[in-house]
């Protein structure tokens, strides 16, 4: 007998066959009309229509006849332990006053790097809690988490144990990714090479607590050169990471091609990405992760060329960069809006990015992003009639129910609300 068996007018199945979507593959999303799946101790235990599913016997049925069912959302590039919030420098952008005043004037990452070191880790815990909390209600069943508000040993270490924390105690499953690379601090200004060998002394800390299973960097003009970037990544592979990037965020510098050289799991950001960098990340194993809310929220027109990825052959991710400086937003179904808007994605192609290709991006492909029998139930129902209603109906939150790992973890009556969920 099944624990819980769920009856929708559309059940999302996306097929990965071992590997992220690439190219037209992202186009093809597999759905069940009128369908139905089945959870037993946890794992998905039936998947098909619901006149096979008529007489299956459950304890529990829910009847949600008009109504989407999906994977649990993967959410692959955050920024989710912080101290602080900057919403005063909301007022001074609109003002039209540059980034360099606003951290010569103590905001910027700055002002979030003081706050994360001068907050407990109690108080952060607290705090990543919270916005945990607020992600589930969106739909998010895994996301990555990132360090990089540190810049020193003490308070990088603080936010990957407070990660790992977070993963042991809360629903969502917490991937953690080191960025201690994330900006040159003060006390090494000029010494940008000093301060990477620093945060490389950290890697062994970290492999032997268990803190991360990942290592960026933020490559880009005024922080990290490509060789110096290839340089630190190459460091951490051989210390058993696997690496990510940061990489033409602003300016085309070349991190793409090399992301792709060096085997990186992802590319992130690429809103610069050369023509080159494009075609060599189709030929590449290598996921590009984009960030359309980073850039609608800077008030930028220029996007991430996800239609030239796309037809590369590239495999394409979609985030929220959630952060408390250039993307405040634990909304990744905004972020499917945008990336249907902006980087003009077909619902299919954006469907695949925030749950099958998203989960490869931090190494979940195996669990999570997909429905499959056996696997841990993570499952989202929503209050719409297919697949394609959610990124046309932006700004509001569509989810009904969220199980994880079958057990169910948001009910209607918890959307939105400020509470602490029970392990």
């Amino acid at each position: 007998m099944l624990d819980t068996l769920i009856f929708a007018g559309q059940v999302i199945v996306p097929k990965s066959n071992g590997a992220a979507l690439r190219g037209t593959q992202m186009n093809e999303l597999s759905f069940i009309d009128n369908g139905a799946v089945g959870i037993k101790d946890g794992v998905i235990a039936f998947i098909g229509t619901a006149e096979e599913a008529a007489q299956l016997q459950a304890k529990e049925k829910i009847e949600a006849e008009g109504k989407l069912l999906s994977p649990g959302l993967v959410d692959p590039h955050t920024h989710l332990v912080f101290g602080g919030s900057r919403e005063h420098e909301l007022a001074l952008k609109q003002q039209g006053v540059p980034y360099l005043e606003i951290l010569a004037q103590g905001g910027g990452i700055h002002s979030t790097v003081k706050a994360t070191r001068e907050t407990a880790e109690d108080a952060l815990y607290k705090k990543g809690m919270f916005h945990l909390n607020r992600c589930l209600t969106y739909g998010v069943t895994t996301m990555e988490a990132k360090s990089g508000y540190g810049l020193d040993k003490e308070t990088e270490l603080k936010q990957l144990r407070v990660a790992k924390q977070l993963n042991e105690t809360h629903p969502i499953d917490v991937v953690s990714t080191f960025l201690g690379a994330h900006a040159i601090p003060e006390n090494y200004k000029g010494r940008p090479d000093a301060f990477l060998e620093e945060m490389l002394s950290l890697l062994s800390v970290i492999s032997k607590e268990g803190l991360a299973e990942f290592v960026d960097i933020f490559c880009e003009t005024g922080v990290f050169t490509v060789e110096q970037s290839k340089v630190f990544l190459q460091k951490a592979k051989t210390a058993g990471f696997g690496v990510k990037i940061h990489a033409d965020e602003i300016d085309p510098l070349g991190g793409t091609e090399m992301a792709c050289e060096i085997g990186a799991v992802s590319a992130d950001h690429l809103v610069g990405a050369s023509k080159e960098g494009v075609r060599i990340l189709g030929e590449s194993d290598t996921i590009a992760v984009l960030l359309p809310g980073t850039t609608f929220y800077l008030g930028k027109d220029h996007f991430a060329p996800a239609r030239d990825m796309i037809s590369s052959g590239a495999a394409v991710a979609l985030s929220t960069d959630f952060n408390p400086g250039s993307s405040p937003t634990e909304n990744l179904q905004f972020i499917m809006t945008l990336a249907a808007l902006k980087l003009k994605m077909t619902p299919e192609e954006i469907w695949n990015a925030v749950t099958v290709n998203a989960a490869f991006a931090i190494g979940r492909g195996d669990v999570a992003g997909s429905l499959e029998i056996g696997r841990r139930a993570d499952l989202v129902l929503w209050d719409v009639p297919n697949y394609k209603y959610i990124p046309y109906h932006y700004g509001v939150n569509h989810v009904n129910k969220v199980w994880k790992n079958g057990k169910l973890v948001v009910g209607k009556g918890d959307i939105h609300a400020n509470y602490t969920l029970s392990t």
